[in-house]
């Protein structure tokens, strides 16, 4: 008799973190069913969760380590491969610690990442550990910590459907985050008015009640003209501005220039509708706000989000179910990346690498049986920065767990150049993708389905993935070949052995205060828990900044931004 099992997990695609069950069959999965009674996605699923399952049994998955030798790979044993690794690893380190640099996947569980971001302080030395939201939602981290003290999302999913008014700006949720987009069709239905503002008439613009077309990277300008029609119109929330913010005069006092007329030539959008649309957004009981990428993929894209922040707390639309400030992250688990420390500046909870008092707590946290850590206050490359010190010939290794930069980032020809240019490259991947055959070791990885641990959507929700499937034979548990690479570097195995991913969420937990109250049996249920979490009494509940900001004073900070132009044209 053929037994189907059903094995609920997370999807691995966007960052709305849907409910799906595996089906599986004689032990390999054959098929994704919804999880019926998941609380984001409600019994459905979007094409890419239904049917993208199926990349993970595709026949090219790697199984054995690659060793490249006068341009060509050759299969390798794990034992050789392993100790070639962490022979130059060790090699590099011990003369420059800056010379290493260390890629993490946003793809890949929480447990994972954790553990990449260990390898490169622990075993290293090293604080150059970066991951790909440096490229997408980094100015969210950025912006959001610089205003309210945290960076990501203000509110829950289910929250938008308390909202009034939504204000959706470079934002394609009905494609990208198609679950979400169906909220925001619920919303409508109880009442919210949808406006979109995009460069492009997308598919979510297809559904608002108002579509406002305007130029690309104009975001500040309008923002701006904004809050200047809003205090013009004396539509602040004056309570909120005196008991809750500062730098509200300074703010002021740099929007006056903002016109209608001003920014009307900058934004292309007429002075009345620029005009109407800060009155309703200001008049509204709950306003909320929704980004993604269209605002942050510039490079003043820190200064765009926190526009958007300016906006809410000059109307006091935070802190209340139906408004906020919230951003839809792209990857699946790229708010986890950033929240287990795969940042050159900050540590698994967002913890200041720069400060003293912190990364002297992590360098006694991981030191002990006679190895000592000694990490640096100085924090360390970005993405961008290693591959641009790859080029220079700087940076001589760099580790890269479950990215492709070859294909996704932007100069291709520097990106090859800047990877040719390494003594060594190391990946670690299923696939043998192109960045993977730029490599001079390929390690091959278990993939999602494959492994236990957590994601975090973008609503900061933690939950629980099961595995429903064997790796195939020869592909290791990602944390398992770093544990290795770390032993075999000299990091004592009582400072870096684990049974399972349990245990390695446990340490983040000890780390993380915002995740302290995060234990197994809260996690494994479908409505998960959302950080902060401080304790396990704590109900840790989606809305943030209820009574205060994250700011150790507890108030949020109005920024005084000017429009840029954009860095070139085309």
């Amino acid at each position: 008799m053929v037994e189907i099992k059903y094995v609920p997990s997370i999807c691995p695609y966007c960052g709305t973190g849907c409910g799906i069950n595996f089906v599986v069959k004689d032990g390999k999965i054959i098929g994704v069913e919804p999880y019926k009674r998941h609380p984001v996605n409600e019994g459905k699923v979007c094409p890419k969760g239904n049917f993208g399952y199926q990349f993970i049994n595709r026949e090219d998955r790697l199984t054995t380590p690659l060793i490249k030798e006068n341009g060509e790979f050759r299969e390798a044993s794990w034992d050789e491969a392993l100790d070639l690794v962490a022979n130059k690893l060790k090699e590099v380190s011990d003369e420059d610690p800056n010379k290493v640099g260390f890629y993490a996947c946003a793809r890949s569980p929480n447990e994972n990442i954790y553990i990449t971001q260990k390898l490169a302080r622990v075993a290293c030395g090293t604080q150059n550990v970066d991951h790909c939201a440096r490229i997408c939602h980094g100015p969210t981290v950025a912006g959001l910590a610089t205003t309210f003290g945290s960076g990501a999302m203000t509110n829950g999913f289910d929250s938008i459907k308390e909202a009034d008014y939504i204000f959706c700006i470079g934002s394609n949720n009905m494609e990208a985050h198609p679950l979400f987009g169906r909220k925001l069709i619920q919303a409508k239905q109880n009442g919210a008015k949808l406006v979109v503002l995009d460069p492009r008439f997308t598919p979510t613009a297809k559904i608002a009640d108002e579509y406002i077309e305007f130029e690309t990277g104009t975001d500040v300008a309008l923002m701006n003209a904004m809050i200047k029609v809003i205090i013009d119109n004396d539509l602040q929330d004056d309570e909120f501005i005196a008991n809750r913010t500062k730098g509200f005069e300074e703010m002021k006092e740099v929007v006056q220039k903002y016109d209608l007329e001003m920014a009307s030539e900058i934004t292309g959008i007429k002075p009345e509708v620029i005009e109407h649309l800060a009155i309703e957004y200001a008049s509204a009981d709950k306003a909320a706000i929704v980004y993604s990428l269209g605002i942050t993929e510039h490079s003043h894209g820190a200064d765009n989000v926190m526009s958007t922040a300016n906006l809410a707390m000059l109307t006091g639309n935070i802190g209340r179910q139906g408004t906020g400030v919230n951003p839809l992250r792209g990857q699946n688990n790229v708010q986890g990346a950033c929240d287990m420390g795969a940042l050159p500046s900050d540590y698994v909870g967002y913890r200041k690498v720069a400060d003293e008092e912190t990364t002297a707590w992590f360098n006694d946290y991981y030191s002990g049986y006679g190895y000592e850590v000694n990490l640096p206050t100085k924090p360390g490359l970005t993405l961008v920065e290693m591959m641009n010190a790859a080029h220079a010939g700087d940076l001589k290794v760099l580790y890269i767990h479950g990215e492709d930069p070859v294909l996704s980032d932007a100069d291709v020809a520097h990106t090859k150049a800047a990877l040719a240019n390494l003594d060594m490259l190391i990946v670690q991947e299923c696939f043998l993708t192109d960045t993977a055959q730029c490599a001079d070791v390929v390690l091959p990885a278990a993939g999602w389905g494959e492994q236990e641990g957590t994601f975090t959507s973008g609503e900061r929700r933690v939950q629980c993935l099961h595995k429903a499937q064997e790796p195939p034979e020869g592909a290791w548990l990602d944390w398992k070949i770093m544990e290795e690479i770390a032993v075999r570097m000299g990091v004592p195995r009582e400072l870096f052995h684990y049974e399972s991913a349990e245990e390695i969420f446990d340490e983040i937990r000890e780390c993380a205060p915002i995740m302290a109250g995060m234990n197994r049996e809260r996690l494994d249920t479908p409505e998960a828990l959302h950080w902060p979490c401080p304790s396990e009494d704590d109900p840790c509940q989606p809305l943030m900044h209820k009574d205060k900001f994250a700011h150790p004073d507890g108030l949020g900070v109005f920024q005084a931004l000017e429009h840029k132009g954009p860095v070139e044209t085309v």
